[in-house]
């Protein structure tokens, strides 16, 4: 019943016409990375999506699309402030990046655009204070627009590939410590931003800086978008296929890892940023496939 188009790869950015084009079609093809089976998503009961993106603007005309069917939907909206570090090579300056969301924000309404800042990283140029700054300064152009704000930070030594990308582009990174990560939280607060703030599938307590765990697929948020949907959404549970720590309900993903050519060098999803661009390169030249690679 929801799709969540997606963790793997950014479709509103690269792979919206695919996108339509299955919905029309009726399902996707997925494949397990793990196993490397195939499976069938079928949209038949599809009631809501959630999109995951660092650029939505390529999918906003055709978000009428989906009201005309029926199907709510809200975008978790990642909107980092890296340009002068380059560590997200290929997203648009975060002037124009502002303005899509805002112009996102006008077309779905308000709420239906979470803010993320997501992942924070430290390195020998960026500073938790410069981290504290840059989130300010997007806050101050979003008042009015953004309701809530997203953060984890960077775990770098669970993911090896991560490691691996960041010290080949010549980044300089380190590990959040504990007490960085209160003292952090604490600055973040004292901003008082006039957001509600939320962590992704941390560990640490927050709560009394007045930071929640958050739900990115969030059984709340998607009842307040879509009333008639509450009777369903309260039948299903947290999703076992994520993280331990993450407390979203089930939906099914239908991204595919290796995909997303915006080249962040911090990503997670990514084996290499060279084999993402090659296989949306290749993506381009069979659009009707019915899975995206």
């Amino acid at each position: 019943m929801i799709i969540s188009a997606s963790r793997a790869t950014d479709i509103p950015a690269f792979y919206s016409r695919w996108f339509f084009d299955r919905l029309k079609e009726g399902y996707a093809r997925w494949r397990n990375p793990y196993n490397g089976k195939d499976s069938y998503v079928s949209f038949d009961k599809t009631r809501f999506i959630v999109f995951w993106s660092k650029n939505p603007a390529p999918i906003i005309q055709s978000l009428r699309l989906l009201k005309e069917r029926n199907i709510g939907c809200y975008f978790q909206f990642t909107l980092n402030d890296y340009d002068a570090e380059g560590l997200e090579p290929y997203v648009p300056p975060i002037e124009q990046r502002i303005e899509t969301f805002k112009l996102l924000v006008d077309t779905l309404g308000t709420g239906s655009v979470v803010w993320r800042f997501d992942p924070l990283i430290l390195t020998d140029r960026i500073s938790a204070d410069d981290l504290l700054r840059k989130i300010e300064n997007t806050a101050n152009q979003l008042k009015g627009y953004a309701e809530k704000l997203v953060f984890s930070f960077a775990d770098i030594s669970t993911y090896r590939k991560v490691g691996r990308n960041l010290s080949a582009a010549g980044i300089n990174y380190r590990e959040w410590t504990e007490s960085e990560m209160f003292e952090f939280a604490k600055g973040l607060s004292d901003l008082h931003l006039r957001v509600e703030l939320a962590t992704c599938a941390e560990k640490i307590d927050l709560s009394q800086f007045g930071i929640r765990h958050n739900r990115c697929i969030d059984p709340e948020l998607i009842c307040r978008l879509t009333p008639d949907f509450q009777d369903e959404i309260n039948r299903l549970k947290t999703d076992k296929g994520q993280r331990a720590l993450c407390g979203c309900i089930s939906s099914k993903d239908i991204g595919v890892y290796n995909t997303c050519p915006h080249g962040c060098v911090y990503c997670y999803a990514n084996s290499t940023p060279y084999s993402a661009r090659q296989n949306y390169i290749r993506h381009q030249h069979n659009t009707s496939n019915d899975s995206i690679l």
